[in-house]
């Protein structure tokens, strides 16, 4: 009978080992290698001996053995350098890492996740990703404006997925440049703002402020970029048309929003770069007695469940964003297996119109 408190002092079970497989198929420990590794020097019958014994010890390829051989390690990288509070309350990165997911899964492909503090500490981790052999290649998030990233992985030799375009491409319908050893998924962020802009422009609004993600990024700066080309060719100067960064989160959003609110001449329309940051900009408004979207209107730019219970419901574009995760998970597995390096665009969003936008106030 096991004494109490014996259980949890017993030690964990042995792995199984090649040593093992030898011993009950009759064979040699060599033979057990060159069968499991589909190397030539043992007879069918010995070869599927071993294996059938293998799979009934539960044996498991060793893989940080199998990268020192220089064979594939099944695993991919992604760092995220953010701020770790502000994944809580963003779903874009959940959304992409469930669809990157979705494809390394049915590819029996595993994900190594880590949040860093900054970009130094990212490089440093590629670095000793690629000296240690962890990983068969990384995908790239959060292109920056001045970004050693690309720089670094090409001298590595370390093949990559960048997510996203540089920050300023060229004109609106032209992908990135493509990078030699490097590809890229991007979203045409200059035809996703015009959609935006369309919008609210043919409800007579005129004064739009733009509540920005974080400094640095190349997306923040390409959408910053993008509205301002894009009211230009309204008509609407910057005087009428300005954008404010922050870190995407729910309290820099509404700060972002009372001091816009503050201004002389108050915009008519809101765009915030993400959802958490909508809804707290519509309850700031809510809480000081103005109107949505009699007074103000307000646009997403990502849609989620929020945006669809809020009162009122907030518009928003749609984008499938684990499908933009599939294709740079698709992507980097097709590099890894002898592709060419490509750029390939993602699926435009649409703009999905709801009850937080409405004809400006003097355009009734």
């Amino acid at each position: 009978m096991t004494a109490p408190g014996e259980a949890s002092r017993r030690k964990p079970a042995r792995r199984p080992t090649i040593k093992d497989i030898a011993r009950r198929a009759g064979v040699s420990e060599s033979a057990v290698s060159f069968a499991l590794n589909d190397r030539p020097g043992v007879s069918r019958d010995t070869r599927a001996r071993v294996r059938r014994v293998a799979e009934e010890l539960g044996w498991q390829a060793n893989s940080a053995a199998r990268a020192l051989s220089g064979e594939r390690a099944d695993c991919l990288g992604l760092v995220l350098a953010r701020p770790a509070r502000t994944l809580g309350v963003e779903s874009f990165f959940l959304q992409l890492v469930s669809g990157i997911q979705e494809v390394l899964s049915a590819r029996k492909t595993a994900l190594l996740f880590q949040v860093v503090e900054d970009l130094d500490t990212e490089c440093a981790l590629y670095r000793r990703w690629w000296a240690e052999r962890r990983v068969d290649g990384v995908l790239v998030v959060d292109p920056r404006t001045q970004d050693p990233r690309p720089e670094l992985l090409a001298a590595l030799g370390l093949p990559a997925v960048v997510i996203g375009g540089p920050a300023t491409p060229g004109p609106a319908a032209e992908p990135p440049a493509p990078h030699p050893v490097l590809s890229t998924v991007w979203a045409d962020d200059a035809k996703a703002m015009a959609r935006i802009l369309d919008h609210l422009h043919g409800l007579g609004h005129r004064r739009i402020a733009h509540v920005a993600g974080m400094p640095g990024l190349a997306h923040t700066a390409r959408r910053i970029r993008s509205l301002r080309a894009e009211a230009g060719l309204r008509g609407l100067d910057e005087r009428q048309v300005r954008s404010v960064t922050t870190d995407y989160s729910d309290a820099e959003g509404a700060e972002a929003t009372r001091r816009i609110l503050d201004a002389a001449a108050p915009p008519t329309a809101i765009i915030y770069d993400n959802d958490v940051m909508a809804v707290a900009g519509a309850s700031v408004a809510a809480g000081r007695g103005i109107s949505v979207p009699g007074e103000l209107s307000i646009v997403a730019w990502d849609d989620s469940p929020l945006c669809r219970v809020t009162h009122p419901r907030l518009t928003a574009l749609v984008r499938d964003t684990p499908g933009f995760g599939r294709l740079a998970a698709t992507e980097l597995l097709a590099f890894l297996g002898g592709g060419p390096p490509r750029t390939v665009q993602g699926e435009l969003p649409h703009l999905e119109r709801r009850e937080s936008s409405g004809p400006a106030p003097h355009y009734r």
